[in-house]
């Protein structure tokens, strides 16, 4: 998911065409990142994308360079979009990930993140898919790039309770806003959900905050071990703050002037959208001039959530039991079905990844 805004403003896009990637000031390394995967993606300025590497518990900003002409747009539909992946990687659909994916503000230019295999032998690559329908594989033996490891991520070896690995909750997303770089995931801390944040170009080391909430399905427990599944930046009553989506699914603000290196903050939860659920995606958009977030999720469909009393909302403070809801409103968009990924494509559309029996598609889709 491509998040490159401004708090002013829902969002502003790039001017169409990239500048050179050589160009671009704080890619002070060349040659070949030594990426260990390839997750959660965001551009930053011309030419920068962004990747989340959970694997190296590491942030890499990788030169694109120039995109291709031929820009996605209305009506774009690309079927069977796991097996041309695949095949650019000289492998089978059956071998390979998709884990994000992000357009490239102002050129209409799709960038996936995947990974090739499974498990921790599994190989990353970036691959970008342009309105023609051609993917081709980003070549990374010779980019300018930039790399900042993480402070105090997960061991490569640390388990949850459950036996899964932490590790792989190092990054879950990503957002580029005003020059810096927002990160959620976990930490090696006991208080380990974080949001973390770094300036670019790269000037040290990342700054971490501890983040809680109050989880309404968990019986208003508070909760600081479970990590932000996936946020945008957003200005909620003129504050810049981060609207943030977690499993059984609360949705919580964080004000940025409160993400201090070392503090520890509760956000503020202001809906419960329901259990039993993991949130994919979130965009945020505007149309007739109110304001929408649109979430993609793994069993409760594309939700649409209009903002416009966001900043009214009271915090939810109480259980939410029974699977129900509280808090903002919502509406199904019955049209949107096995939403995976989206991002935004342009003002009026959004870019969309599709996982059903019949397979992976990727599909430029109006917002509702």
């Amino acid at each position: 998911m491509s998040r490159m805004w401004q708090w002013s403003c829902l969002a502003a896009l790039l001017a169409a065409g990239v500048a050179t990637a050589a160009d671009v000031p704080g890619l002070t390394q060349s040659g070949k990142p030594d990426l260990k995967s390839a997750g959660a993606l965001a551009f930053g300025p011309k030419g920068v994308l962004f990747v989340g590497d959970t694997q190296g518990a590491a942030i890499f900003a990788i030169g694109v360079g120039e995109a291709p002409k031929a820009a996605i747009g209305d009506g774009f539909k690309l079927e069977g979009v796991d097996g041309k992946v695949a095949a650019a990687l000289g492998t089978e659909a059956a071998d390979i990930t998709i884990n994000d994916v992000a357009v490239e503000p102002g050129t209409g230019i799709a960038y996936l993140s995947v990974a090739r295999g499974q498990g921790p032998d599994s190989m990353p690559a970036i691959v970008r898919v342009d309105g023609a329908g051609k993917v081709s594989v980003l070549a990374l033996d010779n980019v300018p790039y930039a790399k900042v490891e993480l402070t105090s991520a997960p061991a490569a070896d640390a388990k949850d309770r459950r036996g899964r690995p932490l590790r792989n909750e190092a990054i879950t997303d990503l957002a580029f806003v005003d020059g810096k770089l927002y990160i959620a995931g976990l930490s090696n801390e006991e208080f380990a959900s974080k949001l973390r944040s770094l300036a670019f170009p790269f000037a040290g080391k990342d700054t971490a905050t501890s983040v809680e909430i109050v989880h309404t399905a968990h019986g208003a427990a508070l909760e600081t071990r479970s990590p932000v599944r996936t946020f945008v930046p957003f200005n909620v009553g003129g504050e810049p703050q981060l609207l943030a989506a977690y499993t059984c699914t609360p949705l919580v603000t964080f004000p940025v002037a409160d993400l201090k290196p070392g503090e520890k903050i509760r956000g503020k939860t202001v809906a419960e959208l329901g259990n039993r659920n993991n949130p994919l995606d979130m965009v945020v958009y505007e149309k007739d001039g109110k304001q929408y977030l649109l979430l993609a999720n793994s069993a409760r469909g594309v939700m649409k959530i209009s903002t416009d009393s966001l900043d009214k909302q009271p915090a939810l403070t109480e259980a939410v039991t029974g699977g129900g809801t509280a808090g903002l409103k919502y509406e199904t968009v019955a049209e949107l079905k096995d939403v995976t990924q989206l991002d935004r494509l342009g003002d009026k559309h959004a870019l969309i990844l599709v996982a059903n029996d019949s397979g992976k598609s990727l599909q430029a889709v109006a917002l509702p």
